[in-house]
């Protein structure tokens, strides 16, 4: 892409020196000077304060590190040595941790309180069924209070609500705010000091004029309301390192970037303040700065969402939305994630720009549509005016910005392992041991619709299981990681006087990820037409067949894999698949946690396509295992035989107002035939049908296989793995060869 602007080679040189530090080694002081302060310096102080203090110390003492030409103050690493968030698991080489963390906390909680638990997590040789904890993150954070009050607006509305606090956990919760809010400023004092002392040092008439801006806008911003675009994309990056150095998980992102940051920008255009070519230059330094905070950790994944509509429904995309997607498509990273709201009020050149980051942007755009999305959320409880402030923390998990507390992704359950347990009798055909206690197999029912039944109660009383865990994790997390800068820029914390876990947040939501389900969908389907329906089979010849992979029983496997299969426009596999989907959104919507709140299915695989197949054995559609599982809501490969529009429409075909937390559908295609008027049709078609999410990769697949064969050739190859972007390279070889066996539409 050919880039013009106002001082490209300032940027060149900018970047050339940012990669070098990235790729360099890095430490952070962080863990070290939390440990010190919360043992040493604070030891005898309340455990609120012991945490607010601790981490003011920390924040306050992490160091100014400044660089050359730069113009955005402001670094810290994450990812590398000493960045740990102490809070949340310690440190391996400091047992004192242990009595003051979430995590043996919150196991302890669940040890006493949901004992059902242990049989459903332990791995058994790698059969996986869900995953143990609750990680946390994955939320945006309403950071257009610190460019509309500035740091001394927020702190004196955290005074003004701690004087009518009404009772004493409110106090500690506010007083905990206004200590991290204060060392948010000490730690800019410190930048300013370091920027005068530069600024006394240098002798170049060039640096010393920027030295001087450069000054003015830390004195103004963070602390004071942002007035102009640079000021603000200033505070912006200030207030993020902030948070993120507090809450150093995957997934917390910016959110509606655009949204926020756009007006400031529009209005020093109309003032002729600045030039597009100096705000595209002021967004690729930034977007530069977060690559060198989080490389090489793809899997991080912070997201920035442009575009969608207002609360009014109106459009509001504008200016810096096409400069976001332009400047990222430049750059060859994978951080910030760059995701796209479109709905029908959509301008077309916007959607053209969307189709050209699909086929153009290295496998890294996603797709999400409004008019799917919001009547979902709607659907989930989200208000009317709360709904259209939602994005994407990181891979693709749904929730309004700064209004949920952060186990917005907190666990993963492997779907048709509860179809092969119910028709086992809870036997585990990777092990062969009884994972769960059933009363019968397959053989036990009389009809499909008492087994579908049974799986149904199977699935709920998993799921509940989950559900209970995850209300422990809830409460450690309240007490033990009080998360005091970001839960005051959560809606609703500040005037409740609480934490977000602690009931402080407008909208306490949990969500994870069920994974396969359309292989759960056509496995059952299988079941019904070779056993109840066709009786090609007894229930017995099936069960053999399976704990058998089919051995021996191949005219069987042909029967099954010729079978209709979700994807291809049948109505009975479609139906199929559709009431796994309704079964499981109902489970999940059947809950309310501690505080009210519900869980959301965020619909979508990750890393985890090979692992999730290799914890099933054979299943009643024909498929072996060990084979890897569907994405998302997308059909497996055996389901697209019929082309892209037909397993487009069994797609959207599902009832997809139970998905609260959104769905994903991986749509990989040769780029010969992706042409850009061809892939706008097929993008319209999938929104117009009520698809939620679309995502895929436009890379050949000799090209995978020659980065397989010589990956030092292609360092910066990158792919969509399922929910986020990795460079291929980095990827385990598993993971690598499912995504270059995955079905590729040509036409």
């Amino acid at each position: 892409m050919q880039v013009t602007g106002v001082d490209r080679a300032r940027i060149e040189r900018v970047r050339q020196a940012i990669e070098a530090r990235a790729r360099g080694p890095k430490e952070s002081p962080k863990a070290r000077h939390w440990t010190h302060a919360f043992f040493d310096l604070y030891a005898d102080l309340p455990l609120w304060e012991r945490q607010a203090r601790s981490l003011a110390y920390a924040l306050v003492n992490e160091p100014v590190r400044l660089f050359p030409e730069e113009r955005l103050v402001g670094t810290i690493y994450q990812g590398c040595p000493g960045a740990e968030c102490v809070q949340w698991g310690g440190l391996a080489d400091e047992p004192r941790w242990a009595d003051y963390t979430v995590a043996p906390h919150a196991a302890e909680l669940v040890r006493q309180r949901v004992p059902e638990n242990e049989a459903l997590v332990s791995p058994e040789g790698g059969a996986f069924l869900i995953g143990d904890g609750a990680a946390p993150g994955h939320i945006g954070w309403q950071w257009d209070q610190v460019l509309s009050k500035g740091v001394l607006g927020i702190l004196a509305d955290l005074r003004q609500a701690l004087a009518s606090a009404p009772d004493e956990k409110a106090r500690q919760f506010l007083q905990g705010a206004i200590i991290a809010w204060e060392a948010v400023l000490e730690w800019n004092d410190r930048h300013l000091a370091a920027l005068e002392a530069r600024l006394a040092e240098t002798d170049s008439p060039a640096e010393r004029a920027e030295l001087a801006r450069l000054l003015e806008i830390c004195r103004r911003v963070p602390a004071h309301p942002a007035r102009s675009f640079r000021e603000a994309v200033q505070a912006f990056h200030f207030q993020h390192l902030a948070v993120m150095f507090e809450n150093p998980y995957g997934g917390n992102g910016p959110g509606r970037f655009d949204y926020f940051l756009g007006p400031y920008l529009e209005r020093d255009l109309d003032a002729g303040a600045i030039t597009l070519d100096e705000a595209r230059e002021l967004i690729d330094e930034l977007f530069l700065k977060f690559h060198e905070r989080l490389f090489p950790i793809d899997g991080w994944v912070e997201t920035i969402v442009v575009g969608g509509v207002d609360p009014n429904g109106e459009w509001a995309g504008n200016a810096l939305s096409r400069i976001v997607i332009e400047s990222f498509m430049w750059l060859e990273q994978t951080h910030p994630a760059v995701y796209v709201r479109l709905a029908r009020s959509a301008p077309d050149d916007f959607v053209d720009l969307t189709v050209r980051y699909l086929l153009e942007g290295k496998n890294r755009a996603q797709i999400l549509n409004d008019d799917a999305i919001l009547p979902a959320m709607r659907n989930g409880g989200i208000a009317d005016a709360d709904a259209p402030l939602y994005m994407c923390g990181g891979c693709m998990e749904i929730s309004p910005q700064g209004l949920n507390s952060d186990m917005n992704f907190s666990f993963t359950y492997n779907a048709p392992k509860t179809v092969e347990l119910v028709l086992t009798g809870g036997e585990c055909l990777v092990t062969g041991k009884r994972r769960v206690a059933l009363e019968r197999d397959l053989t036990g029912y009389a009809s499909f619709e008492e087994l579908y039944q049974a799986y149904e109660a199977e699935l709920q009383r998993e799921l509940t299981i989950l559900f209970r865990r995850l209300d422990c994790w809830s409460e450690a997390f309240a007490e033990w990681r009080p998360a005091y800068l970001i839960s005051s820029l959560v809606g609703d914390c500040v005037a409740r006087g609480r934490n977000m876990h602690d009931g402080g947040a407008r909208y306490h939501d949990y969500a994870g990820a069920p994974v396969g389900i359309p292989n759960a969908g056509d496995a059952l389907y299988g079941v019904q037409q070779a056993v109840f329906v066709e009786k090609r089979c007894t229930a017995a010849e099936l069960l053999a067949a399976l704990r058998a992979d089919f051995e021996g029983y191949e005219e069987l496997r042909r029967y099954l894999r010729a079978l209709p299969k979700f994807g291809q426009e049948h109505p009975g596999a479609d139906a199929m698949t559709d009431r796994v989907l309704r079964s499981i959104c109902a489970a999940f919507a059947s809950y309310r946690n501690r505080f009210g709140g519900r869980v959301k299915p965020m619909i979508f695989n990750f890393v985890w396509t090979p692992m999730i197949g290799q914890a099933l054995g054979a299943t009643a559609d024909g498929r072996r295992a060990g084979q890897p599982v569907a994405h998302g809501l997308t059909p497996q490969a055996v389901g697209m035989t019929q082309g892209l529009t037909a397993a487009i429409n069994s797609s959207t075909s599902l009832t997809l107002e139970g998905v609260t937390g959104g769905s994903t559908t991986m749509w990989d295609v040769d780029p010969e035939w992706a042409r850009p008027a061809l892939m706008k049709a097929v993008l319209r078609s999938f929104l117009e049908r009520g698809g939620q999410i679309f995502q895929g990769n436009a890379t050949s697949v000799a090209e995978l296989e020659r980065a397989l064969e010589r990956p030092e050739d292609y360092p910066n190859l990158m792919v969509r793995v399922g929910g986020y972007s990795a460079r291929f390279t980095s990827l385990d070889r598993a993971l690598q060869e499912e995504i270059v066996r995955r079905h590729r539409h040509r036409g």
